[in-house]
């Protein structure tokens, strides 16, 4: 692939081999600056080494950091945007602002020149740089970009621009940036347009397959290690990913391995069933600060009358008890992605795995990519691979030695085999924590902002604590765990993820909640439900309160934890006191 100089943006851009240009000066951003670095990964290609897919990057527009300044400045939005505005009042603020005038003909010739639909993508100073854990921080927002009136689609591409640069200030980064050495002050804003990978299925667009990859795997099961990484696959719009919903996890080294399932009827339950794609059709009440004012959510069957299923699903065969790869028959089709990942139907997998080398080699550190796939019509090449992100994992070297012996004991809190992490940490003596008695699912939001308000005293206080809590943490299903932002719970250096036995969910290593978490630092414990370990509850009831909320108790130790972390071995611990 011949890779162009960066240039300004003009008419020729769409003819142009180079997908990447740029409007005004200042930064590109981190983000846009990763996906210039993967144009220059992707110049390496040779032709023809990977038969049947087409690799690019999905053509995209940066509008450099000069343009949120000048907005910034022009329409005197400091003080709104510093102030402890709710996010509603601060996007609409901005929504109300007008653009610099001078980008104003670029958009229009943008908008004029494509009817694909369009990802407006923050790209911020701070996020995606080295070691700058900001994943998922800010705003993203899609728009069909399908309406027939120039006017109404250039209108939604000034809007979705305001919403992105409004997120730089809304609460969910306030508050992650707090756990920073940064302040919002810090802050400026690039956007990044870019076309989005998918077709158009009836009133929907989406790509068959999104996925994360990463070339280290903090949770290997069966016979796979760290090293050989892991992927999380899902169907339609990669929101499913990174907002920590349900996907398809499993190792490149043995793709035919499924998760560790307990049963069919368990597989049923914890695979994808339902997707997110763009609105195509009738338009949704106006709604210019909602995320997902374009998005909409489908089910397996709409995915199965848009044809989209052949390569992605097996079919549950009740009267035999047996799954079957592909779609055979009326039974339960679950995404499983079996005929990709068992039957080779498409080498998926092989390009995921040198794509991830390619990159680990590039930037000389563990990475984690984003991607999106669509597949052909029946018979015809290529498929498209766009390639949407990647990002170095932060996996620490420190050598920690802990014997499976080390994690019984009466001065024991907590401990697992499943633990994110390495180190040793001497300095909490703070623990917020969902009471068990009181936890419930239905409760999840109200969970999560009580917490948000512990985190935030504990912040102001620079006190790092231990959390625990039941579920998946940052999950955007209130049935799967608690629904956590980053900035609710930024002061955790120790997080537990319990489970009880009608509250059961692999975790998903490709969200951006995950993201954070490692770049952090932050260790994580996983303590399934069958797990011969668990959390001394009655201890932590006896303790000296702090404060206590419907759901949330805060306790003080007199004395600090003892918490240590083996990386190699997955095995961490828990120690009421140093031992």
């Amino acid at each position: 692939m011949k890779n162009n100089k960066l240039s300004r943006f003009n008419r020729s851009f769409f003819e142009s081999v180079n997908p990447i240009s740029y409007i005004g000066s200042g930064s590109l951003g981190g983000k846009a600056q990763g996906l210039t670095f993967i144009d220059k990964i992707l110049e390496n290609i040779q032709e023809g080494e990977f038969p049947g897919f087409e690799i690019n990057i999905p053509r995209m527009i940066v509008l450099r950091t000069d343009i949120f300044d000048s907005f910034m400045k022009q329409n005197k939005l400091s003080e709104i945007a510093f102030s402890d505005a709710s996010d509603e009042r601060i996007g609409l603020a901005f929504q109300k602002a007008d653009l610099p005038f001078e980008i104003l003909g670029d958009l229009r010739t943008l908008i004029s020149n494509t009817r694909q639909p369009l990802a407006i993508r923050s790209s911020s100073m701070l996020e995606d740089a080295m070691y700058e854990p900001f994943a998922g921080i800010y705003g993203t927002k899609m728009t069909p970009n399908n309406q027939h009136d120039i006017d109404i689609r250039f209108r939604k591409l000034t809007e979705a621009i305001k919403f992105v640069y409004a997120s730089t200030y809304f609460r969910a980064a306030k508050d992650y940036m707090k756990a920073t050495k940064h302040t919002t002050e810090d802050e400026k804003m690039a956007v990044i347009i870019q076309e989005v990978v998918g077709e158009r299925h009836n009133e929907r667009f989406y790509p068959e397959i999104s996925g994360v990859a990463r070339s280290y795997n903090y949770y290997p099961v069966g016979h796979a290690i760290p090293e050989e990484g892991v992927v999380n696959l899902a169907l339609g719009m990669g929101k499913t990913i990174v907002d920590g919903s349900i996907s398809w996890a499993y190792s490149p080294s043995y793709p035919r391995t499924n998760p560790p399932f307990k049963s069919t009827g368990d597989m049923l339950k914890q695979t994808q069933i339902s997707f997110w794609a763009i609105n195509m059709g009738k338009p949704p009440e106006y709604n210019p600060v909602q995320e997902t004012e374009y998005l909409v959510e489908a089910s397996l069957p709409d995915a199965e009358s848009d044809g989209t299923l052949k390569h992605l699903v097996s079919t549950y065969d009740v009267s035999s008890d047996r799954v079957w790869p592909g779609i055979s028959g009326k039974g339960p089709r679950i995404l499983t992605f079996s005929p990709i990942l068992t039957l080779d139907t498409i080498l998926l997998n092989d390009l995921t795995k040198k794509l991830l080398k390619k990159c680990e080699e590039a930037v000389e550190a563990p990475v984690e990519i984003e991607f999106a796939v669509t597949l052909a019509s029946e018979g015809k090449l290529p498929y498209r691979f766009g390639f949407l992100q990647v990002r170095p994992m932060v996996v620490s070297s420190e050598e920690v030695d802990l014997g499976a012996e080390e994690l019984r004991g009466e001065n024991i809190l907590a401990a697992s085999e499943k633990v994110l992490g390495n180190g040793v940490i001497d300095s909490i003596s703070d623990i917020v924590f969902t009471k068990p008695e009181a936890f419930q699912t239905r409760f999840s939001r109200d969970i999560a902002a009580e917490i948000g308000s512990i985190n935030s005293k504990l912040l102001e206080e620079n006190r790092a604590y231990l959390l625990i809590g039941f579920g998946r943490w940052g999950t955007s299903d209130p049935t799967a765990g608690i629904p956590v932002d980053w900035g609710q719970v930024s002061g955790a250096k120790v997080i537990i993820e319990a489970t009880m036995e009608n509250v059961y969910v692999e975790m998903s290593q490709g969200s951006h909640f995950f993201h954070n978490v490692t770049g952090f630092k932050v260790h994580y414990f996983s303590i399934p439900f069958a797990s011969i370990y668990g959390v001394d509850w009655d201890w932590l009831a006896e303790q000296d309160l702090v404060e206590e909320g419907k759901y949330i108790k805060h306790i003080r130790l007199p004395g600090p934890l003892h918490i240590k972390v083996d990386g190699r071995s997955g095995r961490g611990v828990i120690n009421k006191s140093n031992p």
